[in-house]
């Protein structure tokens, strides 16, 4: 495996933890429903160079989230195209994500500890 395959390997199963978290938290920020598409817009926008989810990702993740009682969705006409599915989350969303954010701090910290050699590793 080459740098630029285990890098991608790397930032794939990266992202595969955090694109539940993100899309929790963006929504739990919004002061409306979004549909699927405004949201990747949206994280495309401020991701800058690396986008933690890939447009194709966020459709399985937004539907697991709703069949997991941590969305709602409903469907409404759009001018423009198509009918669009608005996702908003519940009050059970809000308190998993509470969770989340508290794993994904602890997770972080120890990771952070570790990468700046501030935990002592060594065996004795």
């Amino acid at each position: 495996m080459d740098d630029q395959d285990a890098n991608r390997k790397f930032q794939k199963e990266l992202n595969a933890g955090a694109v539940a978290l993100v899309l929790l938290s963006v929504l739990d920020q919004s002061q409306e429903p979004l549909y699927g598409y405004q949201i990747a817009k949206l994280l495309e926008k401020h991701g800058d160079k690396i986008s933690v989810v890939k447009q194709g990702s966020l459709y399985p993740v937004l539907r697991s989230l709703e069949k997991g009682g941590l969305l709602d969705s409903n469907v409404e006409p759009s001018v423009t195209g198509p009918p669009r599915r608005y996702y908003r989350i519940t009050p059970n969303g809000r308190e998993i994500l509470a969770q989340w954010v508290a794993i994904w701090q602890q997770n972080t910290s120890f990771v952070e500890a570790i990468l700046e050699g501030t935990v002592d590793v060594s065996e004795r």
